[in-house]
């Protein structure tokens, strides 16, 4: 079983997106979070059907450091109910993880 997770969350557009992203990693919540703009989103909300281009972040962290990241998320995103998805890395090059592990570590 691995500690390393791999968090989707949908942003309403680039400004968030860089605003949350960089908050995660300055405050090693995140090692690492890709921004990918223009994503077509079609989803059920209060009943009706909506359609939303929206930026998708992926955020690379550690179990441990989870319920702080959605946390910050939730203070950030704007969204009243922002997407955070996790799901767990089953392999991956183990220098790479080493690294995630290592920068999302609190600083003391």
């Amino acid at each position: 079983m691995s500690d390393i997770r791999i968090v989707f969350c949908t942003c309403p557009d680039n400004d968030s997106a860089s605003r949350i992203a960089e908050a995660l990693v300055g405050e090693r919540l995140a090692a690492c979070v890709n921004i990918l703009p223009a994503i077509d989103s079609v989803y059920r909300w209060q009943g009706a059907i909506e359609r939303a281009s929206e930026v998708q972040l992926i955020i690379k962290t550690v179990e441990a450091r989870m319920d702080a990241l959605t946390t910050r998320i939730r203070a950030l995103h704007p969204y009243e109910l922002p997407e955070v998805v996790a799901i767990e890395a089953a392999s991956g090059l183990p220098a790479y993880l080493d690294w995630v592990r290592a920068e999302t570590t609190p600083e003391s």
